[in-house]
């Protein structure tokens, strides 16, 4: 069976072909030690900026490679495929690059575009807080005004790109209007940046090669010139319109992740034995990847015309939080099925099914946990 996607091109063909060469050379052999580490090598952040696929769909004239979110997808779907999924790219590229592209000055694009587009700067973004969870209205992150700074104090948590970042989007309370009136969101260059302190890094199920980390600000100085926007209490609404590509982004590796374990699933169950036969033999295998087949390919094609809808601009919040719920949920269905054809096996970390199957879970809680997607579609209703 061959499906491919209706937004696939020329152009994205060739992008999906080199940033697989790529990445099967220098990210799927250092897999094992990056976990080790809880962290991929800083260095990679920079061969991924020499080779153009950071910051992939903002302007050339920032540094980017001038593509669309099409661009970021092929990306992603590549690391779904070789189960790298603690290289936070979709953090980088597809989240916090688009807040400094669709919020910051043309000032600030220039001083910050490039470097994120190079692998200078690893970008990352401070939302999540010990007690908020998807609640970003309680947020107490405070960014008091004092003369040409901000006197930030607070405290973050599960922060992807947390030991490499170099520049933090903190989501801060800059006034005293309640719930998301408030919020404004703040960049904050941390080398060297008094005040700024990284926490320990968070030991998770999975994704052990993601730097997750605790993140805290002790009277942290950062100039107001670093506020994103033209003026403060504009974090929530900016939050809000960035959202539904962030759930799409994770949409996107949910259902390629879904595919690869079917993929492997099907090359296993050929080739292992029981009872004298190959697991394909069983009516019982044959159906279950049936079925995970069939889910998968609908899952696609649901997530393909997102991709496509917010290519041409018109996708929606609730429709993007409809493809994080469902395929974040079917990655999870299929992926658990799929490791239980490995029987004993899918449960040793050294086969890629079991990385898969710990890697997911999470993928339903960030993001926006998938309760919260279900009651933003019902407000659409």
């Amino acid at each position: 069976m061959t499906y491919e996607s209706p937004w696939m091109t020329d152009d994205l063909r060739h992008l999906r072909e080199m940033t697989g060469t790529f990445l099967a050379k220098e990210a799927e052999p250092h897999h094992e030690r990056w976990s080790e580490q809880h962290a991929v090598d800083r260095e990679f952040w920079n061969k991924t900026g020499e080779l153009g696929l950071l910051c992939i769909s903002c302007p050339q004239e920032y540094g980017g490679g001038g593509g669309t979110f099409a661009h970021e997808a092929v990306v992603i779907e590549e690391l779904a495929r070789i189960v790298e999924d603690g290289f936070a790219y979709g953090v980088h590229s597809t989240i916090v690059a688009h807040y400094v592209n669709g919020y910051a000055s043309h000032e600030q694009k220039q001083r910050w575009l490039p470097k994120l587009a190079s692998g200078e700067y690893v970008g990352a973004i401070a939302m999540t807080e010990p007690g908020t969870g998807s609640d970003l209205q309680a947020i107490r992150t405070t960014a008091r005004r004092d003369g040409d700074h901000y006197v930030i104090n607070g405290a973050k948590t599960f922060i992807s790109n947390g030991t490499h970042c170099d520049l933090l989007i903190i989501v801060a309370r800059t006034g005293d209007a309640p719930g998301g009136k408030g919020l404004s969101l703040i960049v904050a260059e941390t080398k060297d940046l008094a005040g700024f302190e990284r926490g320990r890094v968070l030991s998770k199920i999975g994704q052990h090669s993601q730097d997750t980390r605790e993140l805290a600000f002790t009277d942290m100085r950062v100039p107001v010139t670093n506020l994103i926007g033209t003026s403060e209490g504009l974090g929530f609404v900016q939050l809000m319109q960035q959202l539904p590509q962030e759930r799409l982004a994770i949409a996107v590796g949910a259902v390629a992740a879904a595919e690869r374990a079917v993929e492997v699933t099907i090359a296993y169950a050929k080739e292992r034995t029981a009872f004298g036969k190959d697991l394909m033999s069983f009516q019982n295998t044959r159906f279950v990847l049936a079925e995970c087949a069939t889910e998968t390919l609908a899952l696609r094609t649901f997530v393909d015309h997102c991709i496509g809808e917010h290519v041409a601009g018109r996708l929606d919040a609730a429709t993007a939080s409809m493809a994080k719920y469902l395929a974040t949920d079917k990655q999870c269905q299929i992926i658990d099925r799929c490791l239980q054809v490995f029987g004993g096996y899918g449960y040793m970390t050294e086969y890629p099914i079991a990385r898969m199957y710990a890697g997911a879970r999470v993928q339903k809680i960030y993001g926006g946990t998938n309760e919260i997607m279900k009651e933003l579609i019902s407000r659409s209703l």
